[in-house]
């Protein structure tokens, strides 16, 4: 996401910083490839000219022109005003004290809406609630058994409805349930239509109506931009929307949607949906998204995903294998397949500060994917102990890993040299050790 745009920034950023100092006539030129910029990625006309308006007001001033570090301070005022478009903090799902608290999904056909309830009733559940999902989506065929089959692979209830009922008595009979079960939030999956009509929204209505709801969130593709941003619009006037989550965001390389939907609407992005499985929902944090798109990366996303897939025990093991220069095979496989769990390596490189700069550097998930297939092939002893890896071994490995025996003995040249690296480090830093009294673990 936003791809096209953070390359232009960090073009235009690399222009004036070559000026030496800026002036009013570059810093006009560069603001209006930033305008530019913006526009091709699609953000609405309205917020883009605002947007430019705002920063030119305050980089042409004393602020910047008469710093000594100009370009930095540019970057400042680009990164502050993209948090105040994006929205200023991350915004919570709100919950009252008398349950069951009530979260609507309106929205499009097509936008995601029912993955979504499922991708938001696991969120919702590892946080410690018990949600219920309620599929009051009769008309589009099979939405009701998509709902069940989702909820069933993560561990969540789903409210028994009859196709035929009317999605109004759903909604009553969905509350009354829950209310007397204990469950708490309803999470209700609302129909939708290719465009917005005026049979959609009586329904919505009146589904806000009588459920009362604590979050009436808006479903909307990222893959749609400017469609998103105007279909939000007319939702937000008919419901009393309190938040929207933006689908397909690992699809859409321009990002347009997400920089217009909040400043169009008044309502902010709580939610984003980031890859196809049903664990791939996140919190929206608008400081950490502008910090990306500005170029700066976004480590403290990194780090939480690295947290998520990696328990303490696991880090201190690694650590001891590295500092013993006794990395096996085995420790190689554990990190592809955690490395695997945070997501596509492309979504991680984006995450690292300066990631731009590196242009259109291969990221290579089939090559990753052949390794790890070679290194599941081998057996438990194959992988802690390579060297008994003779050509019949190989042989084998290769026709289970459906690869050949030239990729296995790759990988193992490749797994040599790095850990001939490794012990070499480990050595050196035995020696280092020694002379002020100490060793890494299980140095000799």
């Amino acid at each position: 996401m936003f791809e096209g745009l953070t390359t232009r920034f960090q073009s235009v950023l690399k222009v004036l910083r070559g000026q030496g100092r800026l002036t009013e006539a570059n810093m006009h030129s560069g603001l209006r490839e930033i305008r530019l910029a913006l526009l091709e990625a699609d953000v609405h006309v309205k917020v883009a000219k605002e947007f430019i308006e705002r920063v030119k007001a305050r980089a042409l001033g004393a602020e910047v022109l008469d710093s000594l570090t100009p370009d930095q301070q540019l970057v400042k005022i680009l990164l502050d005003e993209l948090k105040s478009l994006l929205g200023e903090g991350e915004a919570p799902l709100k919950y009252s004290g008398n349950p069951p608290n009530v979260i609507m999904l309106a929205g499009l056909q097509g936008s995601g809406k029912t993955s979504t309830a499922a991708k938001l009733a696991l969120h919702i559940k590892r946080r410690g609630r018990a949600p219920l999902l309620v599929p009051a989506d009769i008309y589009r065929p099979a939405a009701i058994d998509q709902l069940r089959t989702l909820a069933g692979k993560i561990g969540v209830n789903v409210f028994d409805v009859d196709p035929k009922a009317n999605p109004r008595e759903i909604a009553r009979s969905a509350f009354s349930y829950a209310k007397t079960t204990g469950f708490d939030p309803v999470i209700v999956d609302t129909a939708g239509r290719l465009h917005v009509d005026d049979e959609m929204m009586r329904e919505v209505i009146d589904l806000a109506k009588i459920l009362s709801p604590r979050e009436v969130l808006y479903v909307a593709d990222a893959m749609t931009g400017q469609d998103a941003v105007t279909s939000a619009t007319a939702f937000s006037k008919a419901l009393p929307l309190t938040g929207v989550v933006l689908t397909k965001l690992d699809g859409d390389a321009r990002g347009g949607a997400a920089l217009s939907i909040k400043a169009m609407t008044g309502v902010p992005i709580k939610l984003v949906g980031v890859g196809e499985k049903v664990e791939d929902l996140e919190v929206f944090h608008p400081e950490r998204m502008a910090s990306r798109i500005i170029g700066m990366g976004d480590v403290v996303s990194l780090i939480e995903k690295v947290e998520s897939v990696v328990t303490k025990e696991e880090a201190e093991e690694t650590a001891k294998s590295l500092a013993a220069g006794e990395f096996t095979l085995e420790d190689l496989r554990d990190q592809i397949r955690r490395m695997k769990k945070m997501g596509p390596l492309a979504s991680l490189m984006e995450m690292l500060p300066g990631a731009p700069s590196l242009g259109d550097m291969p990221v290579d998930e089939a090559a990753m994917t052949q390794t790890q297939a070679i290194l599941d092939s081998m057996t438990p002893r194959e992988r802690r102990r390579p060297e008994i890896i003779n050509g019949c071994r190989r042989r084998r490995i290769a026709c289970g890993s459906g690869t050949s025996v030239q990729a296995v003995n790759r990988l193992l040249r490749q797994y040599g040299q790095m850990r001939k690296m490794m012990k070499g480090a480990a050595r050196q830093a035995g020696r280092k050790g020694a002379r002020r009294g100490w060793l890494p673990f299980g140095a000799r």
